[in-house]
């Protein structure tokens, strides 16, 4: 099944545990993958395709529970 709900900064930030601005911070220096939705000049990413980064960014750790 796809998850196609649209996650704004806020959204990735509560998904990885860090600040919305440090979010804000990848997108400036391209660590994150381009937006699959502007809206209103407003970036906005897939869930699926947040998971995916996430699973894929280098250091990542499966964490417990």
């Amino acid at each position: 099944m796809t998850d196609r709900r649209l996650w704004s900064y806020k959204e990735i930030a509560a998904h990885i545990r860090v600040q919305p601005d440090t979010v804000r911070s990848y997108r400036k220096h391209g660590l994150l993958p381009r937006p699959d939705h502007v809206e209103a000049g407003k970036p906005y990413w897939y869930a699926d395709t947040i998971r995916t980064w996430v699973a894929n960014r280098p250091g990542n750790r499966p964490r417990g529970g």
